[in-house]
């Protein structure tokens, strides 16, 4: 009596493909946040969200955007989707190697993509959405965890697989590195900070000659504030021999000065961004002429599309920026 063959589910059949397609998508979607951010420019969204969002350390790792790591994850899904399709009938004995291989690379990589996009979704969300409101959805953020999820599925229902136990083992063990791996690089952005986390920051020219030394040091709410300010893509511009923009700097106290939105505008100065300081200087001078009698000095302040010429108080920076988190700051204008 002839065998009857086994029917194999539309799932099955197009589970490659479709995993492929998936990945390309994604691939589409973080190569065009890398190019834009390498780029020096802005990606295109609807809300606020992806200012926010893309521009907060959360979106760069090992000093790269977190897009590109995505890019790269994206690309390997796609191959490791498709390579086995590619490979002829003829040869099954090679293609079932492959099929068996990169459907395991399948699982992992889905898996760990999807919880490590889970967490930069309660980040979103907490972070950001929370204080800012709806505006602050990043659309690319959620769309990349959609991608990741879906393909975790697909990696699941897509084949027949003969060793559940294996499975569920391999994704415990998958799924704990990537959060503790993903802990362990977020660490330093949401660790608490103590008076005995630094003792002096030294405001140099690029030579090295120190100027000034902010010894203050900052309470939770300087740091958040300086975050929100960089995160809405404010600049405070200055130059390193100026006693009021070092005044502005022990305003937010020495842990808080890295995550302020500083542009240095002295030639000498580290760093220094020169045209964009004369671009946007120059700009300030106009609006701010009429109402203060000169030109734009150092520091100034640009929040949206306002400038504010001279120190300010952090309550001042606060609601000029729309700033939603503590504001008990332990430093005062004198």
């Amino acid at each position: 009596m002839p065998r009857r063959r086994t029917k194999t589910s539309w799932l099955h059949r197009w589970s490659r493909p479709l995993i492929g397609a998936i990945a390309v998508l994604g691939a589409t979607n973080t190569g065009y946040l890398a190019a834009t951010k390498l780029a020096g420019g802005e990606a295109a969204c609807p809300t606020q969200g992806c200012d926010l969002v893309l521009s907060s350390p959360y979106a760069t790792i090992l000093g790269q955007p977190l897009a590109l790591f995505g890019l790269l994850a994206y690309v390997a899904m796609a191959i490791f989707a498709l390579v086995p399709l590619a490979i002829s009938s003829d040869n099954k004995e090679m293609r079932t190697t492959a099929d068996n291989i990169t459907w395991f690379l399948l699982f992992m990589g889905a898996t760990a993509m999807m919880f490590f996009s889970w967490y930069l979704m309660y980040i979103m969300f907490s972070k950001f959405v929370v204080p800012y409101g709806a505006g602050a959805i990043c659309i690319y953020c959620i769309a990349s965890a959609a991608f990741a999820t879906l393909m975790f599925l697909l990696t699941i229902l897509g084949r027949s697989w003969e060793d559940v136990g294996q499975l569920l083992f391999t994704g415990i063990i998958v799924s704990v590195i990537t959060l503790v791996g993903t802990l362990g690089i977020y660490s330093q952005i949401d660790r608490p900070v103590t008076a005995n986390d630094a003792t002096e920051y030294q405001l140099k020219s690029a030579t090295g000659q120190v100027f000034f030394t902010v010894t203050d040091t900052s309470g939770e709410a300087e740091i958040e504030l300086a975050k929100h300010l960089k995160q809405i893509d404010a600049k405070m511009f200055g130059a390193f021999w100026c006693p009021h923009c070092a005044d502005q700097k022990k305003l937010f106290g020495i842990q808080a000065i890295s995550e302020m939105p500083y542009v240095e505008c002295a030639p000498e100065g580290p760093s220094p961004q020169l045209e964009l300081c004369q671009t946007e200087l120059t700009k300030a001078s106009e609006k701010l002429r009429p109402i203060i009698g000169r030109d734009a000095g150092f520091p100034t302040w640009k929040i949206g599309d306002q400038y504010y010429s001279g120190q300010q108080s952090l309550q001042d920076l606060a609601q000029y920026s729309n700033y939603q988190g503590p504001k008990d700051f332990k430093n005062a204008l004198q």
